[in-house]
Order: C-alpha cells, then sequence, then structure tokens
C-alpha cells in the first residue's frame, strides 16, 4: 500500500525570500540527493557539503539508518521486530531503537491521557478486515478490537517488550517515520553536514537550501491532494501531517486510519493535521493527539505541548498557530 503525501518540499518562496536572518548563498556547497521507498511511500534525502566525499559517505549513512529503522519497525515486513512483537505477544533482546520509540510513545500517550496509543492495531485490523468484505465493522466488533487498547499493557523492558493481555497488537505508522527523520537528521549532523532536508514520510530540515534560503514544504489540501492550502517556511523544527484521505474505509472519510483509542472509531471532526515541533517523533505522535481533541481545543494544546500547529475541518476551513510562517497558496 504506497500512501498518498500531505506533506511535500517545494521550491523556495520567492515572497519570503527576502526575510532577514537567513544565510547567505554558499557556492561552494555540492549538492546530493538519494530517493527510495519504505514505510509504504515515497522517501528522500537532501543535503549539501562543501566535500563530495563527505557529502557521499553522510547520504550512505542516513540510507542505512533509515533502513535500519524500517526494519525493525515496519508493519509491511513480516521479519521485522514489530511484526514478530504482533505475532508472537513478545520480543526478547529487542532492537534499542525499538525500546526507545515505544518510551517515547508512552510518555505521549501518559500525557495525553492516551489519545495517542501505538496499541489500536486490533481495531486497524478490525476496519480492515470488514472493508474486504465490502462493510463497516459491526459495533460489537469494534468494541471486542477496543478491549485489546491499552498502552499501559504494553511492557517495554529492557530484556523483552511483550504484551499483558492476548490478542494485543503494535503499529508504529503514527510515529515511526517521524522518529526516523530524528535519527537521520543526526546521522548527516554527525557527519558534518549542516545543510539537508530529510524525509522520512515526515521532515527534518538542517540550515537552509541550495538557494540559502529556509526549507519550505508544501501543505496538501486533503480534499484535493494535487493542491496546497498554504506553504510553510520552516525554522529549523520537524514538520509532520496527518489526514483523513491517507487511508479510508468509507467514502466519506468519516472512517479512516486514524482512531480515537477512548471510542474505538476515527475523530469526527478534523480532516488534516500539521504539527512543528522540535522533534519529529512529537510532532508525528501528536498530530493524533490534535485529530482526537477537535478544532475546539486546539490553539490550547498547542500551548501546552509548545507546538505549533495547523489543522482543516470537514469542510475544508483551516487555522493555524500564530508561529507557523505561511503563505496562502
Amino acid at each position: 500500500m504506497k500512501r498518498r503525501r500531505l506533506l511535500r518540499a517545494t521550491l523556495g518562496l520567492g515572497a519570503m525570500a527576502g526575510l532577514s536572518g537567513l544565510a547567505p548563498a554558499v557556492s561552494a556547497l555540492r549538492w546530493g540527493r538519494r530517493a527510495m521507498l519504505g514505510f509504504g511511500t515515497t522517501l528522500s534525502l537532501q543535503a549539501g557539503h562543501e566535500s563530495q566525499d563527505t557529502l557521499d559517505r553522510a547520504l550512505d549513512a542516513g540510507v542505512a539508518a533509515l533502513r535500519r529503522i524500517e526494519t525493525q519497525m515496519s508493519l509491511f515486513d513480516p521479519a521485522s521486530a514489530l511484526s514478530r512483537l504482533n505475532r508472537e505477544g513478545k520480543l526478547l533482546a529487542p532492537p534499542a531503537e525499538l525500546s526507545d520509540i515505544l518510551r517515547v510513545a508512552h510518555a505521549v500517550s501518559r500525557d495525553s491521557d492516551g489519545a495517542f496509543d501505538v496499541t489500536v492495531q486490533p481495531l486497524w485490523e478490525a476496519f480492515e478486515a470488514a472493508q474486504r468484505a465490502g462493510r463497516l465493522p459491526a459495533r460489537q466488533d469494534v468494541e471486542a478490537a477496543r478491549a485489546k487498547v491499552d498502552w499501559r499493557s504494553l511492557d517495554v523492558g529492557p530484556r523483552a517488550i511483550r504484551f499483558d493481555a492476548p490478542g494485543m497488537g503494535a503499529t508504529l505508522n503514527g510515529i515511526a517515520q517521524g522518529y526516523a527523520a530524528d535519527h537521520v537528521r543526526q546521522v548527516l549532523a554527525s557527519h558534518g553536514i549542516r545543510h539537508a532536508l530529510v524525509d522520512a514520510g515526515e521532515f527534518a530540515p538542517l540550515g537552509h537550501d541550495r538557494e540559502a534560503r529556509p526549507w519550505s514544504l508544501g501543505i496538501a489540501d486533503p480534499h484535493e491532494e494535487s493542491a496546497l492550502i498554504a506553504r510553510l517556511l520552516t525554522d529549523g523544527r520537524c514538520v509532520a501531517t496527518s489526514a483523513d484521505n491517507l487511508t479510508t474505509f468509507s467514502a466519506d472519510h468519516r472512517h479512516h486510519h486514524i482512531f480515537d483509542p477512548h471510542t474505538g472509531y476515527s475523530p469526527p471532526d478534523l480532516s488534516a493535521v500539521t504539527v512543528a515541533a522540535d522533534t519529529g517523533a512529537m510532532a508525528d505522535a501528536l498530530t493524533k493527539v490534535f485529530f482526537v481533541a477537535g478544532p475546539s481545543r486546539a490553539r490550547a494544546l498547542a500551548h501546552q505541548w509548545k507546538v505549533d500547529v495547523l489543522w482543516v475541518d470537514k469542510a475544508g476551513r483551516w487555522e493555524a498557530t500564530a508561529g507557523l510562517q505561511l503563505d496562502r497558496a
């Protein structure tokens, strides 16, 4: 399954190019790019450096890190560590990065009162099974799946990860791409890269683009993917987007891949959420927290989590907090 893209790298914004504080053009930089498939979508790394050898080594290391994380966390690969955990109910000697991301996920779950929960996989399976049969799941099927959802019953220890109840399952589709963007950015920086854009499905920028401007991202209209609702000028923070049109279980987008763990159904009020946060993992996870909270609580939650957010309601109206530098498309 190939995921649609709601964020995309765009050309520099002419209207914003004159903003003060932009880095001057650095003609000595050599630029390189790597593109690949991963996490069910298209991924890419762009970076610049004075040395071609350094640039190539850094990009190769970034790709290797991305592949390593995907082999641990992908549900598309039955041999991944996460797939084995779901299949067997426990995972001995877990990879350090898998344990790390689950601890991050637990912290977000705790601080959001369970609005974010990686153990929603049984709900996904219930809706996917019903979709294959050409229908929506019966309420009792949703309730049975929801009874298996509880982040507190996923025990993450140094020597093993295990579910405390039968029939549970985890998905990292709501945080893994942001987490991967964080790690790849760290790898590039450790090789001396100061200017890069990591697209691991969610975005992590470093420095400026090849025109010495801040990296800019187009935010797609969730109701018309080929159109942009705004362009976002990045400020060094990571950016993630979730939307109701990425994977749907009903033609009206009422039922989709984002679940409210408390109800077992998709949150009813929003079509898309974009979050800018210090880390990609946090930006990625919080898009689901904002979906569950709905538009009435968006500004208060942005203040609480110290992030900025843009949200689009079901009618296509959008709002954003003041910390995002946006240009209407």
